[in-house]
């Protein structure tokens, strides 16, 4: 399945938008940032509602206040940082309380026995395959052994999460991260012809 991040949409934002809410794509990733957690700031600022799955990627320090800021896009998946200073307990009931699933992600350095102790509470983890924070970065090669290593914890305790990639995700890397289900593509497709970029890299992931 492939999330399309629109971080790289930086005009007409709204056509844009509807634009991509019209292609084959299976969900819209949206990245928050609150240039503390991450080097850089970006907030979902358009009216706009997609019809397609939405899936929100916090990439900030206070998970609680853009929960609350963002729930009002009836997102399927709201996914926070395994690295956050904040009870992680409280944070996937929080959001599990709101009807809405709830992602744990990962970044390219930080040790993946710490998602263990919530693996069996939550429904997605997001590895991280570039440093988060900016689009358009080169994918980090080691991430697909990370992908391997989660699949294989989900697989022989039987977890129900499914696993989701994000970062340097295009038309030559996608065969490097077969084993998540979710891929996030942002540049290869935005800086293009959505729909063209869609089926090359929907055709990749059969």
């Amino acid at each position: 399945m492939i999330s399309v991040s629109i971080l790289g949409i930086k005009e007409n934002k709204l056509k844009n938008y509807i634009k991509l809410d019209n292609t084959n794509c299976d969900s819209i990733h949206i990245d928050i940032m609150d240039n503390k957690f991450v080097p850089n700031t970006n907030e979902y600022e358009e009216k706009y509602i997609f019809n397609k799955d939405i899936d929100i990627h916090l990439m900030v320090e206070d998970v609680n206040y853009y929960i609350d800021k963002y729930k009002y896009l009836n997102p399927k998946y709201i996914t926070f940082h395994i690295e956050v200073k904040q009870d992680i307990n409280k944070l996937i009931n929080k959001i599990k309380d709101l009807g809405i699933k709830v992602g744990i992600a990962i970044k390219p350095n930080t040790d993946i026995n710490l998602l263990k102790p919530y693996l069996k509470d939550i429904d997605l983890v997001l590895v991280m395959s570039v440093e988060p924070g900016f689009g358009g970065q080169f994918f980090i090669e080691n991430s697909t052994n990370r992908i391997n290593e989660i699949k294989k914890i989900k697989d022989d305790y039987n977890y129900s999460y499914i696993i989701e990639v994000d970062g340097g995700i295009n038309d030559k890397t996608i065969s490097k991260v077969s084993n998540a289900s979710l891929k996030v593509v942002g540049s290869y497709i935005t800086n293009s012809d959505y729909q063209e970029k869609i089926n090359i890299i929907k055709d990749l992931d059969k």
